[in-house]
């Protein structure tokens, strides 16, 4: 039986910093936790991290450094926090659907999975004028090795999903709804049309700090 973590020792889990930009305690905050009182304490805080690094490393920098701050909305759930959202209709799949990806200390190796629903202010920005949502996931498509992508009618947000071997697949709740595209199709733009539609989003590249 996994023992009760205290206060203290979800604290010194919050202090991981998994990524040049990112630290456990981003991915913590839950409403489902701080309205209805589930907590929201990793199983297995060694995989929780170890997947979430990934997943940092890999999508959350490279958006963080080319777009400015990435907002979290819905960030890491543990199993029992899940369960309760799904079981009370809070937008929370079921815990066992292969697709959820908040339960980042569910599976290891190549089932392993790591997932977030965030928002890139600069093109929420363009969304609210207008865009069309698809300029930004064809960019993350032709840029980031991203599983799965799950658009959102709210600021433009969605769901960004790391695993070892990508799905490379990407859907929405924005018009025009469903799948734009499916694993192990081709994209039905060319490339050329892709990149006409980012043309003037900032290139892939890393924030300069003061030395």
């Amino acid at each position: 039986m996994r023992k009760p973590a205290s206060m203290w020792s979800l604290e010194t889990v919050g202090r991981v910093r998994l990524s040049k930009h990112f630290y456990m305690r981003d991915f913590l905050y839950s409403e489902i936790n701080g309205f209805h009182g589930v907590p929201n304490i990793p199983d297995n805080p060694d995989l929780a991290i170890e997947n979430g690094r990934a997943f940092c490393i890999a999508l959350l920098d490279p958006l963080e450094e080319t777009f400015g701050r990435v907002a979290v909305r819905s960030g890491y759930r543990s199993r029992a926090l899940n369960d309760y959202g799904n079981a009370n209709k809070l937008n929370c799949a079921s815990s066992g659907n292969p697709l959820e990806c908040h339960i980042w200390d569910r599976d290891a190796g190549d089932a392993a999975i790591a997932g977030a629903s965030i928002v890139i202010p600069w093109f929420a920005d363009q969304y609210d004028q207008g865009r069309d949502w698809r300029d930004l996931a064809w960019w993350v498509h032709d840029h980031l090795p991203y599983s799965e992508m799950w658009f959102f009618p709210k600021l433009a947000a969605f769901n960004l999903v790391w695993r070892p071997r990508p799905l490379r697949t990407i859907s929405s709740y924005i018009a025009p709804r469903g799948m734009l595209l499916r694993a192990g199709n081709t994209p039905a733009e060319e490339a050329a049309q892709r990149r006409a539609r980012y043309a003037d989003f900032p290139p892939l590249r890393g924030i300069t700090y003061p030395e």
